[in-house]
């Protein structure tokens, strides 16, 4: 099993755009944007369009910038499509794979104006262009590989033991692997966001004052950050700060 899971690790590496990271990718990009797709068109079904004026050009109008900048300067030949929800309660944006953008109307008090939307754009769209998904789901498959042959080992040894090993396995992956892995995705979305928003012309500094609006909005919220999927809002805005200057340098050269 070990053995097979090096092989697959090996054959299946691909790099992440902006931060050079390396990544296990099982999943091809034709079944990962299909999937991306039924989950768009899943979510919409149950969803009530925003038909106001003012907000479907606004997203549209960030929307595209982003998508041609994205196809610019990452090529990632995605048909992107974007929808506002009327959801005035759900402070949230998503992009799946393959460029399937959704806003969520309870995001406008905090993102404020253009920029502040940019801020939110850029970030979901840079999950999909780092194959955040495919990338999670490659691991989930290996980790399930991987589990199966402990339990298989623990029942051939201590049959009673299968069920408690099962559990500890599955607590001990999300809060070792999957909890810290998605707050390794996060803080890499931020950052290949701050790169894509300065490369289509938005100011990235005004990042840090949308995380800002964010930390002040969720103060009192947030789980503990060792529980949580995301990196805490004051661990982001120092992430940012840092990073600042390469994409404050990319901004100056879209100029």
């Amino acid at each position: 099993m070990k053995l097979i899971l090096i092989m697959l690790a090996a054959l299946a590496c691909t790099t992440a755009p902006v931060t050079g990271r390396k990544q296990l990718n099982l999943v091809g990009d034709s079944t990962i944007n299909q999937l991306g797709m039924q989950s768009y068109q899943q979510e919409l079904a149950k969803a009530k369009l925003d038909t106001n004026p003012a907000h479907v050009e606004l997203v549209q109008r960030v929307a595209k910038r982003l998508a041609d900048t994205a196809e610019a300067q990452f090529h990632p030949g995605y048909q992107w499509q974007t929808t506002v929800i009327d959801d005035p309660k759900t402070v949230n944006a998503w992009c799946m794979p393959g460029g399937k953008i959704a806003v969520y109307s309870g995001i406008f008090p905090l993102t404020q104006d253009e920029n502040g939307l940019a801020v939110v754009l850029a970030h979901e769209i840079s999950h999909a262009l780092a194959h955040h998904g495919a990338e999670r789901l490659s691991r989930s498959e290996l980790m399930q590989l991987g589990e199966a042959g402990l339990l298989a080992a623990v029942q051939a040894g201590k049959p009673g033991a299968t069920q408690m090993a099962g559990a500890a396995l599955g607590l001990g992956a999300q809060l070792g692997v999957e909890l810290p892995f998605s707050r390794q995705q996060e803080s890499e979305a931020d950052h290949i966001g701050l790169i894509l928003m300065a490369k289509a012309g938005y100011d990235p500094a005004t990042a840090v004052d949308f995380w800002q609006r964010m930390l002040a909005y969720s103060k009192g919220k947030e789980p503990p950050a060792f529980l949580s999927d995301h990196p805490s809002s004051e661990q982001r805005i120092a992430d940012i700060k840092r990073e600042l200057p390469e994409a404050k340098a990319a901004f100056i050269a879209h100029k």
